[in-house]
């Protein structure tokens, strides 16, 4: 499976040493995908309006029980070809009210790997 690399900073496209549009493949391409998926807000992809959390609706200025936030976060990364398995952790949240963790990812390659958030 190959998809576009995108920047970890600006998750934006990277050229590659020729100019082309850089590919990432095999687990990294499957985590990347799985990153972002779980940042999708329901209904922003223009192609696929089912795709995506639903932060406006039921997540951000909304009272949700950290389960059923883990459920939709791990069913989002579930649906992302390449993934075996998914489960989400939450590790804190901060001051600012950010929150914080990672998905543990097993891939179909036999891979298991963090994604972070």
């Amino acid at each position: 499976m190959n998809t576009l690399l995108l920047d970890r900073t600006t998750w934006d496209i990277l050229p590659d040493a020729s100019g082309n549009m850089a590919v990432a493949s095999g687990s990294y391409a499957i985590c990347q995908n799985v990153a972002s998926a779980i940042r999708v807000f329901s209904g922003e992809c223009y192609y696929n309006t089912a795709s995506g959390l639903p932060y406006r609706q039921h997540i951000l200025a909304h009272a949700q029980a950290a389960s059923v936030f883990r459920m939709q976060v791990a069913q989002a990364a579930g649906g992302v070809a390449g993934v075996a398995a998914a489960q989400c952790v939450l590790t804190g949240i901060s001051a600012n009210r950010q929150l914080s963790g990672y998905v543990l990812v097993s891939t179909t390659l036999g891979d298991v790997h963090n994604v972070g958030f």
